[in-house]
């Protein structure tokens, strides 16, 4: 037994002592980097990259309405204003046998199925920050109890400057 530990510790020894040679060599690699800070910039993103994902609207059995969503952006299109607009029309929450119409606002003004200017040229140059909120366009009165969801898409266009 201890000629075989002997003898597995010498074959290790020599093992690692080998493997120390080799490693006193060096390899060496070539990296190449390159970085493009472009001069315009367009970005229209939610404070919190989490927004939107599982929102929920809650409700006020005082004032019989579900409550807004409210949440901030950072806009910014050095080449221009920005546009917005609901892909495919108007926003609700459904539960199958109901529906509730959404308003949705994105800096004051009220989203649609068309394109229509949300942050002027002026303002979203050198960036800005713009609320979005989303609201149950009336009362609950009259809508049946239950789980209401919907998804939508806000589109946010890039509009360039108009040189006249």
């Amino acid at each position: 037994m201890l000629k075989k530990l002997l003898c597995a510790t010498v074959l290790g020894a020599g093992a690692m002592n080998g493997s120390l040679v080799f490693a006193a060599d060096d390899a060496r690699a070539a990296i190449h980097i390159t970085a493009n800070i472009p001069n315009q910039q367009f970005h229209v993103q939610p404070r919190d990259p989490e927004f939107g994902k599982d929102e929920v609207m809650q409700y006020d059995p005082i004032t019989d309405r579900l409550r807004n969503l409210r949440h901030t952006y950072d806009v910014k299109n050095t080449e221009g204003s920005v546009h917005a607009y609901i892909e495919g029309g108007p926003a609700w929450l459904s539960s199958g046998s109901a529906k509730i119409n959404l308003n949705v606002s994105f800096n004051n003004k009220f989203l649609h199925g068309f394109p229509q200017e949300v942050v002027d040229d002026a303002t979203s140059t050198p960036g800005t920050q713009v609320e979005m909120v989303i609201g149950a366009d009336r009362y609950l009165d009259g809508n049946p109890p239950g789980l209401y969801t919907g998804n939508f898409t806000v589109i946010f266009d890039a509009v360039p400057r108009v040189a006249l």
